[in-house]
């Protein structure tokens, strides 16, 4: 999910619109931050959100410190944060333009599932919501039957890529692309199925 504030609904952009977008985002000087930057989903986004340079300061707010070093890490702090407590910390989510929330689905993952209801509440003008299908990803743990489940996912995305899953790294591509394109008219929620997400993705 992704909340921000940002302008009628677009059709995908071509490769020359997002960069001209994207130029025009940089200008604005924001901040975001990003909840779940451990998970698989969380680091691609901020590789990602890194990699384009859209923002001129960059929170990681996670219940763990993360080992990140080098230069392009500069503009990076983190935010140590008890998802069990989070009234006594609601500072650390304030001074923001954009919100990233790549937190799990399950109670065991994301605590107890309040951020994402903290940051649709947060007051921004506009909350994206990403539906993806199953993701396939490079998981440093997988088990035995999660790495088959993947290699037979891999096998029918290339063959329907859209169908019913969709890469990590895709789906990060696209919730920073989102960002900034306008928004969706006067709907101040939007969500995004997983055909967008690979449309958006995707763009060469």
């Amino acid at each position: 999910m992704v909340c921000c504030k940002p302008p009628l609904r677009m059709s995908v952009p071509t490769p020359e619109e997002l960069k001209n977008l994207q130029e025009s985002f940089r200008g604005k000087n924001q901040a975001c931050f990003i909840l779940g930057a451990s998970g698989e989903t969380g680091k691609e986004l901020l590789a990602e959100v890194l990699r384009q340079q859209l923002f001129s300061k960059v929170t990681l707010i996670g219940r763990r410190k993360l080992d990140l070093e080098g230069p392009h890490y500069s503009n990076v702090r983190q935010e140590i944060v008890d998802f069990e407590k989070l009234d006594e910390f609601a500072a650390a989510f304030q001074g923001h333009d954009v919100g990233f929330c790549c937190l799990g689905t399950t109670k065991a993952k994301a605590g107890t599932g309040e951020a994402e209801s903290r940051v649709q509440a947060a007051g921004f003008d506009r909350c994206s919501i990403f539906r993806p299908a199953v993701l396939l990803c490079d998981r440093q743990e997988s088990r035995p039957a999660e790495w088959v489940a993947q290699k037979v996912l891999g096998a029918i995305a290339y063959i329907h890529p859209t169908f019913f899953s969709i890469p990590t790294v895709t789906v990060a591509r696209a919730m920073v692309n989102n960002v900034v394109m306008p928004g969706p008219g006067n709907q101040k929620v939007e969500i995004l199925e997983n055909a967008r997400l690979h449309a958006l993705g995707n763009i060469k």
